[in-house]
Formats: C-alpha cells, structure tokens, sequence
C-alpha cells in the first residue's frame, strides 16, 4: 500500500478549508493535489477528526496484515493437503 503525502493532520484540515467554502480548484492548486483527491477523500473521511481518521487508517493496515496473514495459512495448508495426497 503507497504511503501517502499528506499527513491525518493535513487531510482533516484540508476538509475542513472545503467544509468552510473554501473553492476545489484553489484548494487542490494550494496543496498541490487533485480535485478526485479531494472527493475521494471528502467521501471517505468527511466528518471526521483527527483520532478517528488515525484509528480507521490503523485499522486498516491490521486488517491488510491479517489479510496477508490468512492467505500464507492457505497456501500452507493446500500445499500440506497436495503432499498428502501424493503420499497416499
């Protein structure tokens, strides 16, 4: 998963420049982003403070390593299978 540029700090103020009126084009000039940037991120953080979008993104990087986690299980557990079968 890519890193963002933008801190959880910079991507709940930047909303909350767009809540107060703040116009997308000169938003998105001023920090040097996009305008599907600042949607995508309107749709998936708006609302939300600081600890909570920490939380969420915490969240999410423990659900990709358990994620990953699961899938090695797997593929160890059907290579075990296919052994087995070849043995028997």
């Amino acid at each position: 998963m890519r890193k963002s540029r933008f801190t959880e700090e910079q991507i709940v103020g930047i909303l909350q420049e767009y809540a107060a009126g703040a116009k997308v084009s000169e938003l998105c000039r001023k920090h040097g982003m996009s305008n599907a940037t600042l949607y995508k991120w309107k749709a998936k953080y708006g609302g939300m403070t600081v600890s909570e979008l920490r939380r969420l993104k915490d969240l999410e990087a423990e659900n990709a390593e358990l994620k990953r986690l699961l899938a090695d299980a797997m593929l160890d557990n059907a290579g075990l299978k296919g052994l087995l079968a070849k043995n028997s």
